[in-house]
Order: C-alpha cells, then structure tokens, then sequence
C-alpha cells in the first residue's frame, strides 16, 4: 500500500511537489516510528543469533540479514557484523563465506566514505570463490567506488580515469546479471548517469517502476540517480520531483546513508525557500552523523553553513525590524490608551442609555407578545365566528322554509276541515331525525374548522382508550360535548339543551371521559381549549 502510493507520486505529472513536499514533511514527523521499526527487527534478529550459540551456520545466515538491516542504517553496527560475519566464516572454515564477508565489508566501508580501505579490501577478493549473484554485487561495487571517488576529489585530470574504469567495471557486472532484474536495471541506470544519457536512463527507471516486487529502498535509490540526470538536463522541476520521491521512501525505510534530503536541500535554498531547507539540512546532517557517512559529513557542512548563514541573516534582519515594530506599536499604544480612556468614558454613558433603551424595548415586546396572543386570540374567534355565521344562516333559513311550508299545509288543511291529515301532517315530523340532521351539520363545520381536534383530542389518552370513527360517522356525543367547550360553550346547561340530553346526562359524560384521561381532571378542558383551529 505504501509502495504503490509512492509508485503513483513517482509517475509522471502524477503528482505536484507541493503534495510531495507536504508527504515528505509528515514523513519526517513520524521518523522516530520508522526508525522505531527497523530497530524492533534487528532486536528480533540479533535475539535470534545470541540464542543460536551452538549453530555457526544459523548464526552466519542471521548475521548477514542483520548487517542488512544496519548497513544504510548505521556504519558502526553494520562494521561490527561485519567481523562478526568474517569470524563465522573462519570458523566454518569456508573460504567461499570469508570472500562473502570481505565483500559486505567493503559496503559499509565506501558507505561511510574510508576509499582506501574500501579499495584494500575490494582487491583481496578472490572473485572466483563467489556466486554469480555475489560478481555481479563485486564488481558492482567497484564501479560505485571509482564513481564515488572522482566525485569526491573533483579534479579534472583524474577524473575521467576514475569514470572510465567505473564504466568498465559496470560493464563486467552486467555480465553476471539476470536480464530484467532490479539488479540489472541498477547498473544500467549507473552506466546512463556515467554517460550523461537522459533518455536511456529516464527508459530504466520507467522499467524499474513496474517491476512486481520493487522495494521502497530500491526505489529511492533509482529516483535519486535519475534526479541527477534531470538536473544535468536543465529539468530542475522534474529532478526535485523525483528526488522528493526518494526522501520519501529514505525516510520510510530508516535508510541514513543517502543523498536525496540533502539534495534538496541545497534545491531549496536556490529556489529561496529557506523554510524547507533548514528542515532538509538538519536532517541530512543528523542522518550522516548517526551513519558516520564521512564524506557526507564534508559534503553537508559547506552547505549547511551558507544555509544557516542565511537564516541568521534574516533573523538578524527580522530582529531589526521587530525593534523599529516595537518603538512604532510603543507609540501607537499610547495613542490607544488615551482613545480608550475617552471612549471607556463615551462608553460608560452609552451603556446607561443602552440600559434605558433595553428596558424599554423588553417592556414593548412583552406589550406586542399580549398584543400578539391577543391578535391569534381574535383572528380564531373571528373564524369560528364567520364559519358557524353562515352555518346557523344557512340552517335557519332552511327551517324558516320548513315552517313555511308547513304553516300552509296546516293553514289549508284547517280551512278545508281536513283534521285527520292535519294529524298525520304533525305525526310525519321527527324531532330525532332533525336534531341529527342539526348535529351532524354541526360535526361537518366543527371539523373543518378544528381538522386535527380528533387527533389532538386523542393525545389525552392511552392507546386502548382512544377514539375511533366509523366511516360514516363524525363525531360521537361525549367527543361532541369536549367540541362545544373547545367553542367556548362550557355551560353544562347549555350544552344539555342543544344536544337534547339531561343535564345529569351530560355530567357522566364529562366525568367518565375525564376520568380515562391521562391528565388531571381540573387541566383537562384547559388542555381542550388549547386545540388550534385552521
């Protein structure tokens, strides 16, 4: 996962720096964690090989994975193993191992930039004694060394020499490599950068990149290289792209003996960005320092001073211009504690207006909340009123028609002597029927004055003693008698005579539905006026 998100960084126009450099920056954060990782391996490992006293060849085996763990971790360590692996070897009485351990030995030596002694013992190698993988790493190494030292004499009359057989041996290592391996693409990257080929270096790095088991640590050390050619070619964008690529996979894999942070470095103090720079600085000098990468050490301090040179200038300059800020701000803090003690004074005379002021609008929005309640009060009367205004109009003209109708038949029916029809003329009138006709009429306008009365009135109880209507039904008496006292109808009395029930009737009615309530009996008709209208 962490591989493949670098891999993604490392594409082209994958990426911008800023996200890189901002990777590279919560990387650095968390070092001490992937530091903490690899030491967590060696314990593991060197546990291992102090419980293993009575098996030299175990023994041989775990010392060369530890001095794999230290050997671009830690000079120091990677040295002592070093012997220790020599020691085994002889022990072992294997002259092919001895050849192994001087060849792990020569690493760390050219790692921490001691040329002669790297060359001492990259010459009293016997080659024949290694493997085929083991050549290719020998003569590898060889050409990592004359390279390594032209670098560092930077002088033009040896030089080219020290180039030269660096290529050549490059080229004899290529002889022992499998084609297509990461081993084989490492040379050919080393034999572009010697030859200043761009494009046959940019070529394997593209390659490298889609190898199925490419390591972090393989990775940087690819990105790297290609940097360099980038640099060479006038692409300085794409060179600090890549060598932010390898940082990042440096900083992941606790590898101390590298170049790319202090590259960088010295990019972004060109670039003026003195911020990063420091940072990057510090932290390849602290890397080469824990490594004892000598060399380095010469490499980072010139540059390292001009940085922090640079940085004591600008503080020197920003400790200059916080003086002339501070005699400026003295002023002006005078001039503001003068205008505060006039406004403090204005102020004090504002708040006891303010306070005025409050208590008169507090006491003008509780008169506009009555207002208000009175307004919502009055606006619901003024419904109910207009709604049930034309109900009672529209119903008693009906009957004033009735008793029209009705005054005439009687009239025509006296007047003839018809006293038999006259009977059953007052025997066809059903008081029952017109009352609830009258009711029923009262129930339609109830609702659609008050639509959720039956919903809110339910509320009030529990769930087995709610109410349910029939389809055909509108409202039953005792929920009839709750809706003439939500209209302000709350005189027993009355309410008896309009239903054409006893008052005592009305009464139980009342006492039974209360008593199933699950409020008090004395706030449940508050809790019924409560019901809004439309």
């Amino acid at each position: 996962m962490l591989l493949s998100s670098l891999l993604a960084c490392a594409g082209e126009q994958a990426s911008t720096t800023d996200s890189l450099l901002t990777e590279l920056n919560q990387a650095l954060a968390h070092k001490k964690e992937y530091d903490g990782q690899r030491l967590n391996r060696i314990a593991v490992l060197t546990a291992d090989f102090a419980a293993l006293e009575a098996n030299d060849n175990a023994r041989f085996g775990l010392a060369l994975r530890i001095y794999d763990e230290y050997k671009a971790f830690k000079y120091d360590s990677a040295f002592v193993y070093c012997q220790k692996i020599r020691q085994l070897a002889k022990k072992l009485r294997s002259p092919e191992k001895l050849e192994v351990a001087k060849l792990k030995l020569a690493f760390v030596l050219l790692s921490s930039g001691l040329f002669k002694e790297t060359f001492e013992t990259l010459d009293s190698i016997n080659a024949r004694r290694l493997t085929l993988p083991d050549k290719q790493s020998l003569y590898f190494l060889k050409a990592r060394a004359y390279s390594d030292l032209g670098n560092f004499n930077q002088d033009q009359t040896y030089r080219p020499a020290y180039y030269a057989k660096a290529l050549a041996y490059a080229d004899t290592a290529l002889q022992f490599c499998r084609p297509g391996s990461y081993e084989c693409l490492e040379v050919q990257e080393f034999r572009a950068l010697k030859n200043a080929d761009l494009t046959a270096a940019a070529a394997v790095y593209r390659q490298i990149l889609r190898l199925p088991r490419l390591t972090l640590h393989q990775l940087a050390v690819s990105a790297s290289t290609t940097s360099y050619l980038y640099e060479q070619a006038g692409q300085p964008e794409k060179a600090f792209e890549l060598l932010l690529v390898s940082a990042i996979a440096d900083v992941k894999t606790a590898t101390k003996e590298t170049t790319a942070i202090f590259k960088l470095s010295d990019y972004c103090y060109r670039q003026g960005d003195l911020k990063n720079a420091y940072t990057f600085i510090r932290e390849a000098r602290e890397n080469a320092t824990f490594y004892k990468a000598r060399q380095r050490q010469i490499e980072i301090s010139h540059v390292s001073s001009i940085i922090e040179g640079q940085k004591i200038n600008i503080i020197e300059n920003q400790r200059k211009s916080l003086r002339t800020y501070a005699i400026v701000m003295t002023l002006l803090a005078g001039v503001v504690i003068a205008f505060a003690v006039v406004s403090w004074r204005a102020l004090r005379k504002l708040r006891r207006a303010d306070q005025l002021i409050f208590a008169a609008n507090r006491e003008l929005q509780a008169r506009n909340d009555e207002l208000h309640q009175l307004n919502s009060g009055l606006n619901e009367a003024n419904t109910i009123k207009e709604e049930y205004i034309g109900y009672y109009f529209h119903n008693n003209s009906q009957y004033i028609d009735k008793l029209e109708t009705l005054k005439k038949r009687v009239e025509a029916l006296l007047s003839s002597k018809q006293y038999a029809g006259l009977q059953k003329l007052v025997d066809g009138v059903n008081i029952k029927t017109e009352r609830n006709e009258l009711l029923k009429g009262f129930d339609t306008v109830f609702l659609r004055l008050f639509p959720n009365f039956i919903a809110q009135f339910n509320t009030l109880f529990r769930e087995e003693d709610r109410l349910t209507l029939a389809d055909d039904q509108l409202l039953t008496t005792e929920v009839r008698i709750f809706a003439l006292i939500r209209l302000g109808i709350d005189d027993s009395e009355q309410i008896s005579r309009m239903l054409g029930y006893s008052i005592n009737t009305i009464y139980t009615y009342k006492t039974r539905v209360k008593n199933r309530s699950l409020v008090p009996n004395e706030e449940f008709e508050a809790r019924i006026l409560a019901i809004e209208a439309v």
